[in-house]
């Protein structure tokens, strides 16, 4: 795949679990990341630690990314620096609050909606204005399998994922003669600490599912990512890219 050098990326979520793994993965590409976090600054400062070796080409931005004037703020900021316009997002922030419907808290089911979809909206909002200006860009959310087929317990986390997948395609049919791709990657069972809360039962019924009989790591996610950024995929368009070991 051809290397990445001197192109501008965005991750939101980038510097926990799999958005940690896809920040690493296009700062090794070489190119320069804005990742986003909404608040664990040890996460955020063990993230510096491990980009070490790629100098100052790693920016940390800390803010909600659905809080629509922090989300502007950040956009807004970018461009009074000068910088050329973005070449990639990722849209890879995202929340769980695990429940069943009859039992679900309306403001859980608001903070899911809110980070994991409206978040995704307002980010690629900004980044489509940005990628405009260059006529060309690519954009990536990282959806789930909760989004397609559905599991109990996951009714918020689940329907903020179908929507991320509604959004990429509309957003395909919007952009795609600017030069801009958008495609979805939906991971299966990742080891991050987004599962790490599951109980031995479950994660051993969920592994039984698996046909390759283990979960994924962070990385497997960030080099189907790493691909659809890249310069060649221009005709991956519109596309949701199942990388769950064949869940």
């Amino acid at each position: 795949m051809n290397t990445l050098e001197n192109q501008i990326a965005v991750v939101t979520g980038g510097t926990r679990g799999i958005g940690r793994a896809i920040t690493l993965c296009l700062l090794e590409a070489g190119a320069r990341v804005h990742a986003t976090y909404a608040g664990n600054e040890a996460a955020a400062s063990a993230l510096r630690d491990a980009a070490a070796a790629h100098g100052d080409r790693l920016e940390l931005a800390r803010f909600d990314v659905a809080d629509e004037q922090a989300v502007e703020g950040f956009w807004r900021g970018l461009e009074d620096r000068g910088q050329d316009p973005v070449h990639m997002l990722v849209n890879c922030a995202g929340i769980r609050r695990d429940q069943l419907l009859a039992l679900t808290q309306t403001e859980d089911w608001r903070a899911v909606l809110d980070t994991n979809l409206t978040g995704s909206f307002l980010m690629s909002k900004y980044a489509v204005q940005s990628m405009l200006r260059g006529r060309y860009g690519r954009i990536v959310f990282v959806t789930s399998p909760a989004g397609l087929h559905g599991f109990a317990g996951q009714t918020a986390y689940g329907a903020s994922k179908a929507g991320q997948i509604g959004l990429m395609r509309s957003l395909a049919k919007e952009v795609g003669r600017k030069k801009i791709t958008v495609n979805c990657v939906s991971p299966g069972f990742i080891e991050t600490e987004l599962i790490a809360d599951l109980s031995e039962e479950t994660r051993k019924q969920h592994l039984s599912s698996v046909p390759l009989a283990r979960f994924g790591k962070p990385e497997e996610v960030a080099f189907a990512v790493r691909m659809l950024c890249d310069p060649q995929a221009s005709y991956v368009h519109g596309s949701v890219l199942e990388v769950t070991g064949g869940l």
